[in-house]
């Protein structure tokens, strides 16, 4: 894979020894993630961080907010590096368009959530669901969320899971976590009402 990575360098950089240096040391780092090498890891982020932070502030706009978007960039590049092929694209491009994807993921939820229920309404919304109507209802409500979606609440509401217990779990920041729950009853108290608009229609 390295050779392949050295001559994509080659064809785009001819004579630009230090920056083909940069690149194949990069590349190489990429190659061994993918092989589960921690230590590359390691200095794969030493290399990268600083522009991928950089992209992921200029997408979300918030400093703690990048800081938690680039953890789970880095975690994505540990899980996918192995998918990385230099024939489609440089180690750095590969990269920043995950970091960049995350971002624009993140500001995307952030907006909803914006518009979500706050988290003392929903978990009203779900009292109300468990004390005033049968399983089924419910579970059909909790089948048209997102599987880890679903999930998490259940642990939350039925389990007494906290933030920071889900969010190892599902290995993503406590804050993507509060958005994942906080938006899920949005969606119930949708599906509930319509529910109850239909049985009153037929009553």
């Amino acid at each position: 894979m390295i050779s392949a990575a050295r001559g994509a360098v080659a064809r785009e950089r001819p004579g630009d020894d230090g920056r083909f240096a940069a690149t194949i040391e990069l590349a190489d780092a990429l190659q061994r993630t993918g092989e589960r090498d921690r230590h590359a890891l390691r200095e794969l982020y030493a290399m990268t961080s600083a522009r991928l932070f950089g992209i992921c502030l200029r997408v979300c706009g918030e400093r703690q907010a990048a800081e938690d978007v680039l953890h789970d960039v880095y975690q994505t590049i540990w899980q996918r590096a192995g998918a990385w092929d230099p024939a489609g694209g440089s180690a750095m491009t590969w990269l920043a368009s995950i970091a960049r994807d995350h971002a624009i993921a993140w500001r995307r939820a952030s907006e909803a959530a914006s518009r979500a229920l706050p988290i003392d309404d929903a978990v009203r919304i779900v009292d109300r669901c468990i004390s005033t109507k049968p399983a089924q209802p419910l579970e059909q409500c909790l089948a048209k969320l997102d599987p880890r979606q679903r999930h998490a609440i259940c642990a939350a509401f039925f389990d007494g899971a906290t933030y920071p217990e889900l969010a190892g779990r599902q290995g993503i920041s406590i804050d993507a976590m509060k958005r994942r729950i906080r938006e899920g009853p949005t969606v119930m108290r949708h599906d509930f009402f319509a529910a109850e608009t239909d049985e009153r229609a037929l009553v």
